[in-house]
C-alpha cells in the first residue's frame, strides 16, 4: 500500500524524507489553504498559488509530489487540460481532479460533464513527456451526499474515461470500502478521517492508496492552538516539553553546506 501525505510547506516532505527513508510520494495539501488563511473547498486558492506552491515542494524533496488539483480551476475540460499540462511543467508527477465544483449551494458536476472533463485531464497527462498519475476523485460523501451508487457509477465512468487511481474521499463504512474496490479495476484511494477502519482492514477491502489529507497540517495547527491556550489561560509554557528543539530540528533544514 502507498501513502500520501500532504505537506503545506516545503518543510514537510524533507522532514519526512529524512523521517522515514522516502519510500512513498508526497501530495499537496488543504492545508495550504489554510496556511493562507482560506476555507479549504471553497475555490480560495488559485492556480498560480497551487503551483508555485507545488514547485517549492518538488525543488524540496526527492520524492515523487502529487497535487490536489481542485476541479481543475475551471468547469470547461480546457481549463482542467491545461491545469495537468502546468503542473506537469513545474515537475509533479500526478494530480488529482475532484468533480465537486467549488460552490456550496450547487457541489458537484453532472456526471456526463464530470466524465469529460476527468478525459480532459487525462489527454493532457498523456501528452506530457514522461508518467504522469491522473487520480479521478468523487466528492458526494465530502458535501453530504452518502449516495454509494452513484459514488460507483462516478468512479466507474471515470475510469472509462482512463483515469489512473480512484477516490472517493470520506467513505468510511468498510463495506461501502469493500463495494467501491470490487466495482472497478483501477487502484482505488481512501481518506484517513476519524473512525476510517486501520490499514491492515483497508489493504484487506482492497485499497491500494491512502491519503492522510490535511491531517497532519490540522495535528498541527491544534498543537499551535493548545500551545497559545496554555500561555494566555495559565501563563506557563509546558507545551515547549513536546517541542522539537532547533538542534533536533536542524538537519531537516536546506542550509549552506
Amino acid at each position: 500500500m502507498r501513502f500520501q501525505v500532504r505537506p503545506w510547506r516545503a518543510r514537510g516532505p524533507r522532514v519526512r524524507c529524512r523521517h522515514d527513508g522516502g519510500r512513498e510520494g508526497c501530495g499537496l495539501p488543504a492545508g495550504l489553504a489554510h496556511s493562507l488563511g482560506r476555507r479549504d473547498g471553497e475555490g480560495l486558492v488559485t492556480r498560480d498559488e497551487t503551483l508555485r506552491h507545488a514547485e517549492a515542494i518538488v525543488d524540496a524533496t526527492p520524492l515523487p509530489v502529487s497535487a490536489d488539483l481542485q476541479e481543475g480551476f475551471g468547469d470547461d475540460p480546457d481549463s482542467v487540460a491545461r491545469t495537468i499540462r502546468e503542473a506537469g511543467a513545474v515537475g509533479l508527477v500526478g494530480g488529482s481532479i475532484e468533480d465537486a465544483m467549488q460552490r456550496p449551494d450547487d457541489p458537484i458536476y453532472p456526471l456526463p460533464q464530470a466524465a469529460e472533463r476527468v478525459a480532459a485531464a487525462v489527454e493532457a497527462a498523456r501528452s506530457l513527456p514522461f508518467p504522469f498519475v491522473l487520480t479521478a476523485r468523487a466528492e458526494n460523501y465530502l458535501f453530504g451526499r452518502q449516495d454509494l451508487a452513484d459514488t460507483i457509477a462516478r468512479l466507474q465512468a471515470y475510469e472509462a474515461a482512463g483515469a489512473d487511481v480512484l477516490y472517493a474521499p470520506g467513505l468510511r463504512d468498510l463495506e461501502d470500502i469493500r463495494a467501491v474496490c470490487a466495482a472497478v479495476s483501477k487502484p482505488v484511494n481512501v481518506l484517513a478521517v476519524r473512525g476510517a477502519p486501520d490499514l491492515e482492514s483497508l489493504a484487506a477491502a482492497g485499497v491500494r492508496r491512502v491519503s492522510i489529507g490535511s491531517g497532519f497540517s490540522n495535528a498541527a495547527l491544534a498543537a499551535f492552538l493548545r500551545a497559545a491556550k496554555e500561555v494566555r489561560q495559565h501563563g506557563t509554557f509546558q507545551f515547549l516539553d513536546q517541542s522539537i528543539s532547533s538542534d533536533d530540528l536542524g538537519p531537516f533544514m536546506i542550509g549552506r553546506g
